[in-house]
């Protein structure tokens, strides 16, 4: 057998493998990492995911917690798994977007070196004040911080996190300063929020609703371009006279370089009929977030996008972490 031919035969043996495998896939348990402690936001919108992502596709998907590094640690360990499927990525705007620029030296390439499968949930930010303000508007909120220059502090769970951000995107839009108070986690900004050491946080929604509905924190605006249906009653910040003003924290599945186009069209069909499943909505309402989808293509676009708009809010704040 010539040299071209034997190369020919060994390319369509690979190719018709590849099929074969895709078509079968999955055979055995998957495992879905999420890069974060167990208990936050994005290990229980994944495992909400992953129960009834088994149901679907008849083998189980397993949550694998590897947090570290800001999600870093087990991003990485998915970018070098083996592109078969068996090893996904249930990443967020932290992950895929924001330690882009945050972190100078990553280990992978956060556009590059995955393969984007499915939108599942976005969770809006919100803004809460300690009802010690005076404020009850944004507005007012934005006329007291020019008239008082660096007299309210804003906590975060630290440098580099979505509240952090959220943040500091509205200093640069509203024109105000305000003092950033970075702590290590969001339990103890909101402890001093409460305790009103701090005046205002841009907090994930699940971890302030409770505050909010219990009147111990006002809620002044949500950072989503849509109302939440958690809290319908608070305004967006663009409603709330913040022009352009959208932060939404998405999150959703992605695999290593070179995923099979079958896998991916396997893993995205059932992701979005999941996400449009009516108890799975609810349930993701329970903890503030809300169900969405995109293809596979609109996903990454939206990546490469959310990488762009948060490169430039962490240079204008002088956020670094390594």
């Amino acid at each position: 057998m010539k040299p071209f031919v034997r190369m020919l035969a060994a390319t369509c043996f690979s190719l018709v493998t590849a099929v074969a495998a895709a078509a079968s896939y999955p055979e055995k348990p998957i495992r879905l990492v999420v890069p974060f402690p167990p208990g936050g936001t994005t290990d229980m919108l994944g495992r909400i995911l992953a129960t009834r992502l088994s149901e679907a596709l008849g083998k189980q998907v397993v949550v694998d917690n590897r947090p570290g590094a800001g999600g870093t640690i087990g991003t990485d360990i998915v970018a070098k798994s083996p592109a078969d499927g068996y090893t996904l990525l249930f990443g967020s705007l932290a992950t895929q977007s924001i330690n882009t620029t945050l972190y100078k030296h990553l280990p992978f390439d956060a556009q590059k070196d995955f393969t984007p499968v499915a939108l599942f949930a976005s969770v809006p930010n919100i803004l809460v004040v300690n009802p010690k303000v005076q404020a009850k508007s944004v507005q007012e909120l934005v006329q007291y911080a020019k008239q008082h220059p660096g007299a309210l502090n804003m906590g975060s769970a630290g440098n580099g996190t979505t509240n952090h951000l959220s943040g500091e995107l509205f200093k640069t839009m509203a024109g105000v300063q305000i003092v950033h108070v970075p702590y290590k986690g969001s339990g103890p900004a909101m402890a001093d929020l409460l305790a009103n050491q701090v005046q205002l946080m841009f907090d994930n929604l699940p971890g302030s609703l409770p505050h909010v509905k219990a009147g111990r924190l006002r809620a002044l605006a949500v950072t989503s371009a849509r109302r939440s249906p958690a809290l319908p009653e608070v305004p967006t910040m663009m409603e709330a006279g913040i022009a352009g003003y959208e932060a939404d924290v998405r999150f959703g599945v992605m695999g290593p370089r070179g995923l099979p186009h079958a896998v991916v069209s396997r893993l995205s069909t059932e992701i979005a009929r999941i996400a449009q499943d009516k108890a799975v909505r609810d349930k993701l309402l329970q903890q503030g977030a809300t169900s969405v989808s995109a293809t596979p293509d609109q996903f990454g676009a939206l990546m490469r996008q959310d990488a762009e708009k948060w490169a430039n809010v962490i240079r204008n704040s002088g956020a670094t972490l390594d």
